[in-house]
């Protein structure tokens, strides 16, 4: 009964749920509308069997890209296929595969988008990063036989509490058909408390540990210093944030500047629907700053205080070159905040606010390794960034310390592929031969 009524949802939703996307597509998001056939579940054929990965936005097509070097390396001549759901996710899937990678968006959960999109991707295995669940999609991945591997895996307290209601639309599908290789063993708990069997949970950690970052992040983020006309500035980072996490940085940058200490900020909103927003804020407060869509490579005059990095695919390198960090999303409590390993990674100091519930986990033992700072409100903020401006020893030290936590968290990569190997025996690997 429950599986009718969800499908019936789903007719009377599907016409809102598109016209969304055309609407987004009209506002200045042209790849909303070119994907609008493949939400339906259209798109080009394949031949023959392929890999499907699905990243649902940047974070975890940033993610799955080891990922998809190792698959590639293991079947050079098994199509890949990665959807994702956001059209910043597709962009940056394109930027970061090309052609290597069939890119698509994800169809919509009814019975006829999945069954398309599935009779054109011809998936041999399907792998979920992180935390999708779509009943109708994975329901008719168990009636084809394909293989569902939930993978690094997590899942959220709150979301356990919703979805328990709707454990009849999985069914059969959790306990005997999905395969969680989980980020840890809370999610692990949490999944087996919404019914996949215990022999189906592993934990082989979090994909974004082992992110292999580029040789030239560091170069890219010395330009961005010389650009903005700040060789010797102190830099603070304000990655993924959102509207308050903005106001915040920008009052912690002003009272510190006010008391002599010469912090530059770049901000880096998490959606890029709100960059207009943020430069329009930002030029209305009469503060100096400067688009990174419209940075000269030259040296910009020194009295520019603020880059407004409106571009996809650079954070990383803002990371690189930073003092401190400060990871949003966790300052307002809807979101659950972003990735705290990107700037531990790279061994910059960081903090990051109260509401960390996305990944409890990896937040708790940053903090207990003494390489992140969980700030309370606004306050703490100012006041943690003013110890670590004025402090450069204690500023090293905590970056060091979150490095070395990232370094010995390594491995999630080879143990997601020893749980894939087995599903995907009837894949023709790399000959002994083509590996010579």
């Amino acid at each position: 009964m429950m599986r009718f009524f969800y499908r019936v949802l789903l007719v009377a939703v599907l016409p809102f749920a598109f016209a969304l996307f055309v609407v987004r597509g009209l506002r200045g998001n042209p790849g909303e509308l070119r994907g609008l056939s493949q939400r339906l579940g259209f798109g080009a054929r394949h031949a023959a069997k392929t890999i499907w990965i699905h990243s649902v936005s940047v974070g975890e097509v940033q993610a799955s890209a080891a990922l998809v070097r190792a698959l590639r390396n293991r079947y050079p001549d098994v199509p890949i296929t990665l959807t994702t759901t956001t059209g910043t996710g597709a962009a940056r899937a394109r930027e970061m595969f090309g052609d290597v990678v069939d890119v698509r968006f994800l169809p919509f959960d009814s019975s006829g988008c999945v069954r398309r999109f599935l009779d054109r991707v011809q998936p041999r295995i399907a792998i979920i990063i992180e935390k999708e669940l779509w009943p109708n999609l994975f329901g008719e991945c168990a009636a084809r036989g394909i293989p569902l591997v939930l993978a690094s895996a997590t899942i959220s307290a709150r979301t356990v509490d919703r979805w328990r209601m709707f454990a009849p639309l999985f069914g059969e599908v959790f306990e005997h058909s999905v395969i969680v290789a989980a980020q840890s063993e809370i999610d692990a708990d949490r999944f087996r408390q919404l019914g996949v069997a215990a022999s189906r949970v592993q934990v082989v950690g979090n994909l974004k540990f082992d992110r292999i970052e580029s040789p030239q992040l560091s170069g890219q983020g010395a330009a961005l210093r010389t650009a903005c006309g700040w060789p010797q500035r102190l830099l603070l980072v304000g990655g993924s944030t959102y509207e308050l996490e903005e106001s915040v940085l920008l009052d912690t940058q002003r009272r510190l500047r006010a008391e002599g200490i010469d912090i530059a900020l770049v901000l880096a909103p998490r959606h890029p629907s709100r960059f207009e927003a943020v430069a329009a804020h930002l030029k209305a407060t009469g503060v100096a700053f400067v688009r990174r869509s419209s940075l000269s490579p030259t040296p910009s005059d020194a009295s520019v205080d603020v880059l407004l990095l409106d571009t996809l695919g650079e954070l990383m390198s803002a990371y690189a070159t930073a003092d401190l960090a400060f990871v949003g999303g966790s300052l307002v409590s809807d979101v659950g905040g972003h990735n705290v390993i990107e700037p531990a990674a790279l061994a910059v100091a960081t903090l990051t606010g109260p509401h960390g519930y996305n990944s409890p986990d990896i937040t708790g033992a940053l903090e207990a390794a003494g390489a992140l700072a969980i700030v309370a409100d606004a306050e703490e903020l100012f006041s943690q960034v003013r110890t670590l401006a004025t402090h450069d020893e204690e500023r090293v030290r905590r970056g060091a310390l979150g490095r070395a936590f990232v370094e010995e968290n390594r491995g999630t990569l080879a143990r997601l592929l020893a749980r894939l190997e087995p599903l995907m025996a009837e894949l023709p690997p790399r000959s002994s031969t083509a590996s010579r």
